[in-house]
Protein backbone atom coordinates (compact mmCIF):
# COMPACT_ATOMS: atom_id res chain seq x y z
CA UNK A 1 0.00 0.00 0.00
CA UNK A 2 1.26 3.47 -0.92
CA UNK A 3 -0.29 6.58 0.61
CA UNK A 4 0.43 10.30 0.88
CA UNK A 5 2.36 11.43 3.94
CA UNK A 6 0.89 14.03 6.30
CA UNK A 7 4.27 15.79 6.58
CA UNK A 8 4.33 19.53 5.89
CA UNK A 9 7.79 21.15 5.71
CA UNK A 10 8.74 24.14 7.81
CA UNK A 11 7.54 27.40 6.29
CA UNK A 12 9.87 28.42 3.47
CA UNK A 13 12.18 25.45 4.10
CA UNK A 14 10.81 22.84 1.73
CA UNK A 15 13.93 22.58 -0.45
CA UNK A 16 15.33 19.03 -0.33
CA UNK A 17 18.86 20.11 0.48
CA UNK A 18 17.70 22.50 3.19
CA UNK A 19 15.65 19.70 4.76
CA UNK A 20 18.64 17.33 4.62
CA UNK A 21 21.16 19.80 6.00
CA UNK A 22 19.18 21.46 8.80
CA UNK A 23 19.81 18.66 11.35
CA UNK A 24 23.49 18.42 10.42
CA UNK A 25 23.94 22.17 10.87
CA UNK A 26 22.56 22.04 14.39
CA UNK A 27 19.66 24.34 13.54
CA UNK A 28 17.06 22.05 15.11
CA UNK A 29 17.13 21.38 18.85
CA UNK A 30 18.14 17.77 19.49
CA UNK A 31 17.60 16.12 22.88
CA UNK A 32 20.27 14.37 24.93
CA UNK A 33 18.55 11.32 26.40
CA UNK A 34 20.51 9.40 29.06
CA UNK A 35 22.28 6.32 27.68
CA UNK A 36 24.49 3.56 29.00
CA UNK A 37 26.96 1.47 27.02
CA UNK A 38 26.98 -2.31 26.69
CA UNK A 39 29.69 -4.16 24.76
CA UNK A 40 27.84 -7.04 23.18
CA UNK A 41 29.90 -10.12 22.13
CA UNK A 42 29.22 -11.72 18.76
CA UNK A 43 29.63 -15.41 17.85
CA UNK A 44 32.60 -14.70 15.52
CA UNK A 45 34.58 -13.25 18.48
CA UNK A 46 33.84 -9.68 17.42
CA UNK A 47 31.69 -7.18 19.32
CA UNK A 48 29.08 -4.45 18.98
CA UNK A 49 28.50 -1.36 21.07
CA UNK A 50 24.91 -1.07 22.26
CA UNK A 51 23.77 2.25 23.67
CA UNK A 52 20.75 1.74 25.90
CA UNK A 53 18.25 4.32 27.01
CA UNK A 54 19.14 4.58 30.69
CA UNK A 55 15.67 4.53 32.21
CA UNK A 56 13.40 2.16 34.10
CA UNK A 57 10.68 0.31 32.20
CA UNK A 58 8.07 -2.30 33.01
CA UNK A 59 8.92 -5.94 32.16
CA UNK A 60 6.38 -5.95 29.34
CA UNK A 61 7.15 -2.47 28.01
CA UNK A 62 7.97 -2.36 24.30
CA UNK A 63 11.64 -2.63 23.35
CA UNK A 64 12.77 -0.46 20.42
CA UNK A 65 15.92 -1.38 18.47
CA UNK A 66 17.30 1.51 16.38
CA UNK A 67 19.62 1.00 13.39
CA UNK A 68 21.52 4.09 12.22
CA UNK A 69 22.69 5.17 8.78
CA UNK A 70 26.03 5.20 6.95
CA UNK A 71 28.83 6.28 9.33
CA UNK A 72 26.22 7.17 11.92
CA UNK A 73 25.90 6.09 15.54
CA UNK A 74 23.77 6.56 18.63
CA UNK A 75 24.89 10.20 18.49
CA UNK A 76 23.04 10.80 15.22
CA UNK A 77 20.24 13.32 15.69
CA UNK A 78 17.48 11.01 14.46
CA UNK A 79 18.60 8.28 16.90
CA UNK A 80 18.67 10.69 19.85
CA UNK A 81 15.22 12.03 18.98
CA UNK A 82 13.72 8.55 18.83
CA UNK A 83 15.40 7.56 22.10
CA UNK A 84 13.92 10.68 23.66
CA UNK A 85 10.41 9.79 22.46
CA UNK A 86 10.84 6.24 23.77
CA UNK A 87 11.87 7.72 27.12
CA UNK A 88 8.71 9.80 27.22
CA UNK A 89 6.64 6.68 26.51
CA UNK A 90 8.49 4.68 29.19
CA UNK A 91 9.76 2.15 26.67
CA UNK A 92 13.07 0.36 26.59
CA UNK A 93 15.22 1.41 23.64
CA UNK A 94 18.69 0.64 22.34
CA UNK A 95 20.82 1.79 19.41
CA UNK A 96 22.92 -0.90 17.76
CA UNK A 97 26.10 0.81 16.60
CA UNK A 98 27.25 -1.11 13.54
CA UNK A 99 30.70 -2.65 13.69
CA UNK A 100 33.42 0.02 13.91
CA UNK A 101 30.89 2.86 14.15
CA UNK A 102 30.78 5.60 16.75
CA UNK A 103 33.62 5.43 19.26
CA UNK A 104 33.79 1.62 19.51
CA UNK A 105 36.43 -0.27 17.55
CA UNK A 106 35.47 -3.84 16.68
CA UNK A 107 38.09 -6.60 16.81
CA UNK A 108 38.00 -8.24 13.38
CA UNK A 109 39.49 -6.83 10.14
CA UNK A 110 36.05 -5.91 8.80
CA UNK A 111 33.41 -3.22 9.28
CA UNK A 112 29.74 -3.18 8.23
CA UNK A 113 27.67 -2.87 5.07
CA UNK A 114 24.13 -2.23 3.80
CA UNK A 115 23.18 -5.91 3.72
CA UNK A 116 24.66 -7.08 7.03
CA UNK A 117 21.65 -8.78 8.62
CA UNK A 118 23.51 -11.46 10.58
CA UNK A 119 24.28 -9.15 13.48
CA UNK A 120 20.66 -7.98 13.65
CA UNK A 121 19.40 -11.56 13.63
CA UNK A 122 21.79 -12.58 16.42
CA UNK A 123 21.10 -9.50 18.54
CA UNK A 124 17.31 -9.69 18.23
CA UNK A 125 17.37 -13.33 19.31
CA UNK A 126 19.40 -12.32 22.37
CA UNK A 127 17.05 -9.44 23.16
CA UNK A 128 14.06 -11.75 22.87
CA UNK A 129 15.64 -14.14 25.35
CA UNK A 130 16.54 -11.30 27.71
CA UNK A 131 13.11 -9.63 27.61
CA UNK A 132 10.66 -12.41 26.65
CA UNK A 133 7.56 -10.37 27.56
CA UNK A 134 8.57 -7.20 25.70
CA UNK A 135 7.27 -6.60 22.15
CA UNK A 136 10.37 -6.02 20.00
CA UNK A 137 10.05 -3.14 17.54
CA UNK A 138 12.57 -1.95 14.94
CA UNK A 139 13.48 1.43 13.45
CA UNK A 140 16.03 1.85 10.66
CA UNK A 141 17.32 5.01 9.04
CA UNK A 142 18.89 5.17 5.57
CA UNK A 143 21.46 2.30 5.41
CA UNK A 144 20.03 0.97 8.68
CA UNK A 145 16.59 0.98 7.07
CA UNK A 146 17.93 -1.08 4.18
CA UNK A 147 19.39 -3.59 6.64
CA UNK A 148 16.12 -3.76 8.58
CA UNK A 149 13.91 -4.28 5.51
CA UNK A 150 16.28 -6.91 4.10
CA UNK A 151 16.19 -8.79 7.41
CA UNK A 152 12.39 -8.66 7.57
CA UNK A 153 12.07 -9.91 3.99
CA UNK A 154 14.64 -12.68 4.11
CA UNK A 155 13.49 -13.99 7.52
CA UNK A 156 9.71 -13.35 7.45
CA UNK A 157 8.86 -16.25 9.75
CA UNK A 158 11.94 -16.26 11.97
CA UNK A 159 12.27 -12.56 12.79
CA UNK A 160 11.65 -11.52 16.39
CA UNK A 161 10.36 -8.08 15.39
CA UNK A 162 6.66 -7.52 15.95
CA UNK A 163 6.66 -4.40 13.76
CA UNK A 164 9.11 -1.97 12.18
CA UNK A 165 9.60 1.46 10.63
CA UNK A 166 12.16 2.51 8.03
CA UNK A 167 13.06 5.99 6.82
CA UNK A 168 14.82 7.27 3.67
CA UNK A 169 15.85 3.80 2.56
CA UNK A 170 18.26 3.36 -0.40
CA UNK A 171 16.10 0.63 -1.94
CA UNK A 172 18.57 0.14 -4.82
CA UNK A 173 22.22 0.53 -3.84
CA UNK A 174 23.47 1.01 -7.40
CA UNK A 175 20.89 3.72 -7.98
CA UNK A 176 21.80 5.46 -4.73
CA UNK A 177 25.48 5.33 -5.63
CA UNK A 178 24.71 6.93 -9.01
CA UNK A 179 22.39 9.60 -7.59
CA UNK A 180 24.74 10.84 -4.91
CA UNK A 181 27.56 11.30 -7.41
CA UNK A 182 25.71 14.00 -9.35
CA UNK A 183 25.04 17.71 -8.89
CA UNK A 184 24.82 19.20 -5.42
CA UNK A 185 24.52 15.70 -3.95
CA UNK A 186 28.26 15.30 -4.51
CA UNK A 187 28.62 17.34 -1.31
CA UNK A 188 27.03 14.51 0.69
CA UNK A 189 29.19 11.97 -1.05
CA UNK A 190 32.33 13.96 -0.26
CA UNK A 191 31.38 14.31 3.40
CA UNK A 192 30.50 10.64 3.88
CA UNK A 193 33.55 9.42 1.98
CA UNK A 194 35.78 11.62 4.10
CA UNK A 195 34.40 9.89 7.19
CA UNK A 196 34.75 6.45 5.61
CA UNK A 197 38.38 7.12 4.72
CA UNK A 198 39.11 8.39 8.21
CA UNK A 199 37.70 5.12 9.52
CA UNK A 200 39.97 3.14 7.20
CA UNK A 201 43.04 5.06 8.36
CA UNK A 202 42.05 4.45 11.96
CA UNK A 203 41.43 0.74 11.55
CA UNK A 204 43.93 -0.47 8.95
CA UNK A 205 47.53 -0.04 7.97
CA UNK A 206 49.14 -0.82 4.63
CA UNK A 207 50.37 -4.06 6.17
CA UNK A 208 47.12 -5.16 7.85
CA UNK A 209 44.62 -4.28 5.11
CA UNK A 210 43.45 -7.09 2.82
CA UNK A 211 42.89 -4.47 0.10
CA UNK A 212 45.06 -1.76 -1.42
CA UNK A 213 44.73 0.86 1.32
CA UNK A 214 46.59 3.61 -0.50
CA UNK A 215 44.39 3.23 -3.59
CA UNK A 216 41.27 3.06 -1.43
CA UNK A 217 42.12 6.39 0.16
CA UNK A 218 42.22 7.93 -3.33
CA UNK A 219 38.71 6.82 -4.33
CA UNK A 220 36.26 9.61 -5.05
CA UNK A 221 32.88 7.87 -5.40
CA UNK A 222 30.84 5.34 -3.44
CA UNK A 223 31.03 3.01 -6.42
CA UNK A 224 34.82 3.04 -6.42
CA UNK A 225 35.00 2.65 -2.64
CA UNK A 226 32.49 -0.20 -2.52
CA UNK A 227 34.24 -2.04 -5.34
CA UNK A 228 37.68 -1.68 -3.76
CA UNK A 229 36.85 -1.90 -0.04
CA UNK A 230 33.29 -2.77 1.04
CA UNK A 231 32.76 -5.70 -1.32
CA UNK A 232 36.03 -7.63 -0.86
CA UNK A 233 36.18 -6.85 2.85
CA UNK A 234 32.83 -8.58 3.36
CA UNK A 235 33.04 -11.50 0.95
CA UNK A 236 31.56 -10.10 -2.28
CA UNK A 237 33.24 -10.46 -5.67
CA UNK A 238 32.81 -6.74 -6.32
CA UNK A 239 30.38 -3.85 -6.06
CA UNK A 240 28.03 -5.37 -8.64
CA UNK A 241 27.44 -8.49 -6.54
CA UNK A 242 27.29 -6.45 -3.34
CA UNK A 243 24.68 -4.04 -4.70
CA UNK A 244 22.61 -6.83 -6.30
CA UNK A 245 22.46 -9.05 -3.22
CA UNK A 246 22.06 -6.35 -0.57
CA UNK A 247 19.49 -3.94 -2.03
CA UNK A 248 16.28 -4.16 0.02
CA UNK A 249 13.82 -3.54 -2.82
CA UNK A 250 13.77 -7.22 -3.78
CA UNK A 251 12.79 -8.25 -0.23
CA UNK A 252 9.72 -6.04 0.21
CA UNK A 253 7.25 -8.60 -1.17
CA UNK A 254 8.02 -11.17 1.51
CA UNK A 255 7.78 -8.99 4.64
CA UNK A 256 5.11 -10.29 7.00
CA UNK A 257 5.43 -7.99 10.01
CA UNK A 258 3.57 -4.64 10.00
CA UNK A 259 6.05 -2.20 8.50
CA UNK A 260 5.89 1.53 7.79
CA UNK A 261 8.30 3.09 5.30
CA UNK A 262 8.55 6.89 5.27
CA UNK A 263 10.17 8.37 2.19
CA UNK A 264 10.48 11.74 0.44
CA UNK A 265 10.27 11.85 -3.35
CA UNK A 266 12.86 14.64 -3.34
CA UNK A 267 15.48 12.65 -1.38
CA UNK A 268 18.83 13.91 -2.78
CA UNK A 269 20.48 10.55 -2.12
CA UNK A 270 18.15 8.82 -4.58
CA UNK A 271 15.91 9.14 -7.63
CA UNK A 272 12.16 8.66 -7.93
CA UNK A 273 12.80 5.60 -10.12
CA UNK A 274 14.14 3.84 -7.02
CA UNK A 275 10.83 4.14 -5.15
CA UNK A 276 9.02 0.78 -5.09
CA UNK A 277 5.62 0.41 -6.75
CA UNK A 278 2.55 -0.82 -4.89
CA UNK A 279 2.78 -4.29 -6.42
CA UNK A 280 6.30 -4.67 -5.00
CA UNK A 281 5.03 -4.33 -1.44
CA UNK A 282 3.57 -7.11 0.65
CA UNK A 283 0.26 -6.57 2.36
CA UNK A 284 2.10 -5.89 5.61
CA UNK A 285 4.05 -2.92 4.21
CA UNK A 286 2.79 0.65 4.08
CA UNK A 287 4.83 3.20 2.15
CA UNK A 288 4.10 6.83 3.01
CA UNK A 289 5.40 9.21 0.38
CA UNK A 290 5.95 12.92 0.81
CA UNK A 291 6.90 15.26 -2.07
CA UNK A 292 9.34 16.97 0.31
CA UNK A 293 11.47 16.03 3.29
CA UNK A 294 14.94 15.42 1.89
CA UNK A 295 17.08 12.63 3.32
CA UNK A 296 16.15 11.83 6.94
CA UNK A 297 15.05 15.46 7.25
CA UNK A 298 11.31 15.97 7.62
CA UNK A 299 11.65 19.23 9.57
CA UNK A 300 8.43 21.09 10.34
CA UNK A 301 7.52 24.29 12.19
CA UNK A 302 8.73 27.83 11.65
CA UNK A 303 12.13 29.43 11.23
CA UNK A 304 14.11 30.23 13.26
CA UNK A 305 13.00 29.20 16.75
CA UNK A 306 10.21 26.71 16.20
CA UNK A 307 11.80 24.10 13.97
CA UNK A 308 11.16 20.55 15.09
CA UNK A 309 11.55 16.97 13.92
CA UNK A 310 8.35 15.47 12.50
CA UNK A 311 9.56 11.86 12.26
CA UNK A 312 9.70 10.78 15.94
CA UNK A 313 5.99 11.35 16.55
CA UNK A 314 4.93 9.64 13.31
CA UNK A 315 7.18 6.63 13.85
CA UNK A 316 6.22 6.17 17.50
CA UNK A 317 2.50 6.47 16.71
CA UNK A 318 2.76 3.63 14.21
CA UNK A 319 4.90 1.43 16.47
CA UNK A 320 2.72 2.02 19.52
CA UNK A 321 -0.33 0.83 17.56
CA UNK A 322 1.46 -2.45 16.79
CA UNK A 323 2.85 -3.04 20.27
Amino acid sequence: MISASAFKPATGLGNRHVQTLLPALGLVDTPEPPVRREIFPLPDDDSLALDWLDAEAAPDAPLLLILHGLEGSSRSSYARCLLDRAHACQWRAVVMNFRDCGDHRNRLPRRYHAGETGDVEYLTAALHDRFPNAPLLGAGFSLGGNVLLKHLGESPHATHFRAAVAVSVPFELQGASDAISKGFSKLYQWHLMRNMKMALRRKFSVQSASFDLESALKTRTFEQFDDMVTAPLHGFAGKTEYYAKCSSRQFLRTIERPTLIVHASDDPFMTTAMIPTADELSGAVKLELSPTGGHVGFIEGRWPRRLRYWLPERLMTFLAAQA
